[in-house]
């Protein structure tokens, strides 16, 4: 994330433009070690292997959503309370990105094929939420976490029991969703309606049956 905020509108659309090619081409570093690093490499038959691969591309595109909504946020946030707290999670979340990508990888398979459309969409929904102001944006943030969370649970009981890697990559990103969801919460966070909460599970549904095969 850009902290210089002096920088002309010409060049933040390129920085944006440059951030949103590297997100969707899975270009990714992480600041923190790898969670899976010094975990066990079970052996997976081919069946659990296609399984664990289609539960993890469902995760790095949550990642390719998250870049594109935290990136949104920062960008028309109110407060720079507000915008450091997304740039903080956004630099997290990136640790995720790279840390799928490469348990991805190891699994022999590849990211999404649809990973512009997830970028697009995501940036889209994170600009009408800061678009509405801090605390609705924040807001937006708290339900998406908590959905999240609900879905790595689902994953953890999901993956098969030998696949400590992707466990092992799931449960650590389980655990800064929560501390991102908490921290937007603490920072003034308004609770969305529940058509809103609805219609966010709807398009989480759309998004995960799809991405775990394409």
């Amino acid at each position: 994330m850009i902290a210089n905020r002096s920088i002309n509108p010409l060049d933040h659309l390129i920085v944006g433009f440059d951030r949103a090619l590297r997100v969707v081409g899975g270009v990714a570093t992480s600041s923190r070690p790898n969670p899976a690093a010094h975990a066990a490499d079970g052996e997976l038959n081919e069946e659990e292997q296609r399984h664990s691969a289609g539960l993890m591309r469902v995760n790095h595109v949550g990642e390719v959503c998250a870049q594109a909504l935290y990136d949104s946020q920062a960008r028309f946030a109110q407060t720079p309370e507000v915008r450091a707290q997304f740039e903080q999670a956004a630099r997290e979340e990136e640790d995720h990105l790279a840390w799928t990508a490469q348990r991805l990888s190891e699994l022999g398979s590849q990211p999404s094929l649809l990973n512009p459309l997830w970028y697009a969409g995501a940036f889209a929904l994170g600009t009408i939420a800061a678009k509405m102001g801090d605390a609705h944006s924040l807001g937006y943030v708290v339900e998406t976490e908590r959905q999240v969370e609900a879905h790595l649970n689902s994953h953890l009981d999901a993956l098969p029991p030998q696949d400590a890697k992707s466990r092992a990559i799931v449960d650590q990103m389980r655990i800064d969703e929560i501390a991102h969801g908490a921290a937007a919460q603490s920072l003034g966070a308004t609770d969305m309606p529940l058509p809103v909460k609805m219609a966010m599970q709807a398009m989480a549904k759309v998004m995960t049956s799809t991405a775990y095969y394409i």
